[in-house]
């Protein structure tokens, strides 16, 4: 297969199409989780539909003293990943193409969900974000449109915006591509110096941490289903010698309804022995979020939630985060 680089919305839509075309949409830069993301699109897309990957850095998303310019430009490169992961085109449009005139004057607002967390940390960010993805959508009408989970508030987000907009598209979640050691692939990891990628470790297993603390929590409260937690019953279970059950009963029985807390908490210890190192991380936010929203969560809270860090390390700033389901419906699960 050919990659075609196309630069004008009206050679995009000269193309013939005979399935459906599914957009990846980036900012170049192209690594193993962007191919992820273009080899499930191939497989959405079928052998009869079209795969199209947009190549943008926009400008939208930057605030002051952010890295605009020191965002690395690599459009070579990025054809030859597409194309080995599957992609029909790649169309990567100059900032005139996108942006006719210069600035758009109406602008796409994210709303309350886009000033917590990531908007709080980059005013206006989300903002950009959802007027380049409202923009791209158009110029390349797909079918269905695929992000990463890495970027957990944006694909809520962008979600939310094609369902109160009601656009044509569907939106699909491709889960975060990880590198052996468990650092989330992003385009700015190639900034960090050894040192420096060592302590950004810190991110990853914080979430894992967190995820680890959840997991026995849950354990513990499915072993108390098979053994009910009432005094006499761990009494009885003691004299038989299943002490551990009885002591797993006895914890049950004190315990809060819900674990979030505990979640944050494990994974805020590792923060905090990062934040000794040398470099150190710089933790910008720790939250545990109802992803409908991304308001945090309360102890009582029953559902899909998402772990998620933003850190610097050195200059270079970091996010990442982790699906997790508290009571029932983990339960469940």
């Amino acid at each position: 297969m050919t990659t075609t680089l196309l630069r004008t919305a009206d050679e995009l839509h000269a193309r013939v199409r005979h399935g459906r075309r599914a957009v990846v949409m980036t900012m170049g830069a192209l690594h193993e989780g962007h191919a992820t993301l273009i080899r499930t699109a191939r497989e959405i897309a079928g052998p009869e539909g079209e795969v199209v990957v947009t190549v943008f850095v926009n400008p939208l998303q930057f605030g002051e003293g952010e890295d605009l310019d020191r965002y690395p430009r690599t459009l070579d490169a990025d054809i030859k990943i597409a194309e080995q992961a599957g992609a029909d085109a790649v169309f990567a449009p100059s900032a005139d193409e996108v942006y006719p005139g210069g600035e758009p004057q109406v602008r796409i607002s994210a709303g309350p969900m886009g000033e917590r967390l990531e908007g709080s940390s980059r005013p206006g960010h989300f903002d950009g974000m959802l007027t380049v993805v409202a923009k791209l959508l158009h110029l390349t009408r797909p079918d269905v449109a695929l992000y990463g989970q890495k970027d957990a508030q944006q694909l809520a987000l962008i979600r939310r915006m094609v369902r109160d907009l009601n656009f044509g598209v569907e939106i699909v979640g491709v889960p975060t591509v990880r590198e052996d050691d468990g650092l989330a692939l992003s385009s700015r990891n190639r900034y960090l110096t050894a040192k420096e990628r060592r302590t950004a470790l810190a991110l990853s297993q914080a979430l894992f941490a967190g995820r680890d603390r959840h997991a026995a929590q849950e354990a513990l409260r499915a072993r108390a289903r098979e053994v009910p937690a009432t005094h006499a019953r761990a009494e009885a279970l003691s004299a038989i010698g299943e002490s551990r059950a009885a002591a797993d009963a006895h914890a049950v029985a004190k315990a809060l309804p819900g674990s979030p807390s505990a979640v944050r908490a494990a994974a805020r210890l590792v923060l905090d022995e990062a934040a000794r190192l040398d470099p150190p991380i710089a933790l910008d936010y720790l939250a545990l979020v109802d992803p409908s929203d991304f308001s945090e969560v309360d102890d009582d809270f029953d559902g899909e939630a998402v772990l998620a860090v933003a850190a610097r390390v050195g200059t270079t700033r970091l996010i990442d985060n982790l699906p997790l389901t508290f009571g029932t419906l983990g339960a469940a699960s």
